[in-house]
């Protein structure tokens, strides 16, 4: 397995399009530049799925909410709102299954005997 460094943006993109130009060699790739098979790989990947603004690092601050447009502003809530449901759904689920369950264990218990007398 091949060290772990840090590379730039031009870096990878260099590396993107000498794969691509290669049929793909991801193995030859990462020899060349030094860097993983998996890694080569996984870039290629973001670059063909959304170009070049794939590869730029997302992590770290978000924008404020002031300086998003008004469609950014509607997309993430409904992201939020997206989420908030699938919360919601899942407690009302596990609500269900515990009165289930509770049903259950209160007719079992006051359920009719059998005679046993003959």
């Amino acid at each position: 397995m091949a060290k772990t460094r840090k590379v730039s943006y031009e870096e990878k993109i260099e590396i993107i399009k000498w794969t691509i130009t290669h049929n793909d060699a991801y193995k030859l790739a990462a020899e060349k530049y030094e860097t993983s098979y998996a890694q080569v790989y996984n870039w290629v990947k973001k670059y063909r799925q959304d170009g070049e603004e794939g590869l730029l690092d997302a992590r770290g601050k978000r924008k404020a909410i002031e300086s998003l447009s008004e469609v950014e502003k509607l997309q993430r809530e409904i992201k939020l709102l997206k989420q908030k449901n699938e919360r919601l759904e899942m407690e009302t689920e596990v609500i269900k299954k515990y009165q289930a369950n509770e049903r259950r264990a209160t007719s079992t218990k006051f359920a009719k005997k059998p005679n046993t007398k003959r």
